[in-house]
């Protein structure tokens, strides 16, 4: 299922999509960033960054210039309301979910608390 960011509560910001896009220039033709959420981490949930050629049928498809963001609905669920960022701080570069939903994360914002 493809939807634009207006149809769904979770935004990809400029920064992540321009990397993404940069990301994905560098992969075969069809392949997405997958955004998940597992169980797991410091704690309790975890994001997961990945890539993958496979659209399943209840994924949802989040487009911003050359990016193209997969979600599943399990994930989507944990990810309301988010936007997903990519920061470049002095402690180094990485992709970072801004989850209002979460009550509390870990230091490195890779696992969270709902």
């Amino acid at each position: 299922m493809s939807a634009t960011t207006d149809e769904i509560s979770v935004t990809v910001s400029a920064s992540a999509a321009e990397r993404i896009g940069r990301i994905l220039t560098g992969e075969p033709e069809g392949t997405f960033f997958r955004v998940s959420v597992e169980g797991g981490g410091c704690s309790g949930f975890q994001y997961k960054f990945g890539f993958d050629s496979e659209v399943a049928e209840d994924d949802i498809v989040i487009r911003r210039d050359d990016a193209a963001v997969l979600i599943d609905q399990v994930s989507l669920q944990f990810l309301q309301g988010s936007e997903i960022d990519f920061v470049d701080e002095l402690i180094g570069q990485s992709f970072k979910v801004v989850n209002p939903n979460a009550k509390a994360s870990c230091g490195c914002g890779t696992s969270f608390t709902l």
